[in-house]
């Protein structure tokens, strides 16, 4: 991996490690683990990413995010470049390039490909919901159909289902977004289909644009990585 110019003391070693149970062509991935203690003001600076006025967990988890997007991007386009701000605060993807950046627990990485191979990629990381926070948010964020049989699971069980899919969800909207310009909510689609082996499958219920239209479904995958954390990645092939 080629070195960037400088690499904070705040972020490890960038890897290119895929945690995924399926590889997706032409999609790289790049991850990092933060640290905010070891944030250097000057690291912004020292790395050419625009800095920005946040508390150090904030800023040293938007540096780490833009670490891992830039060398993504170099791997895919040859060019290196560091994603702006959009005024919704998403990542500026450079023309021809499709992204997605995450954070979480002192963990990022960005996924990016080719626009020509795929129009759009989401990826989440979210740490495993405590069994009394899922019940509680449950109803916000599983449809009346995902909800069927909740109450029959264990504790664990409805721990990793609210958390399976409040982190496909997420994948979904940073995957859709970018096409639709229209933000939507947890009960506009769901989760209709997973399995053991990481595969999931999602379906919209609601009309986000001419072409995603309540009833289109896309595809999912996921994994449950350090115990306690879990990985999704939603992928709209071109």
């Amino acid at each position: 991996m080629t070195p960037i110019s400088h690499h904070p003391a705040c972020c490890s070693p960038l890897q290119d490690h895929w945690p995924l149970p399926f590889a997706l062509p032409g999609v790289q991935l790049i991850s990092t683990r933060f640290d905010p203690s070891l944030l250097d003001p000057e690291d912004f600076t020292r790395c050419g990413v625009p800095g920005m006025s946040a508390v150090s967990k904030r800023q040293t988890e938007f540096l780490a995010g833009r670490l891992c997007a830039r060398e993504a991007l170099r791997r895919t386009t040859g060019e290196p470049c560091t994603p702006a701000v959009n005024e919704d605060r998403s990542p500026c993807w450079p023309t021809g390039a499709v992204g997605s950046i995450t954070h979480g627990a002192g963990w990022a990485a960005a996924v990016v490909a080719r626009h020509e191979q795929w129009r759009g990629i989401g990826l989440d990381v979210e740490k495993r919901l405590p069994p009394t926070r899922a019940d509680r948010l449950v109803a916000e964020i599983l449809t009346p159909r995902e909800l069927e049989g909740y109450v029959e699971l264990d504790e664990a069980q409805r721990a990793l289902l609210v958390t399976l899919t409040f982190s496909l969800k997420e994948s979904l909207f940073k995957a859709l977004y970018p096409l639709v310009n229209k933000r939507f909510y947890f009960q506009e689609a769901e989760l209709i289909d997973h399995d053991s082996t990481g595969r999931a499958r999602l379906r919209l219920l609601s009309d986000l644009s001419e072409e995603w239209k309540s009833g289109a479904e896309l595809d999912g995958q996921f994994v449950q990585f350090e115990d306690d954390y879990l990985l999704s990645l939603v992928s709209i092939p071109a």
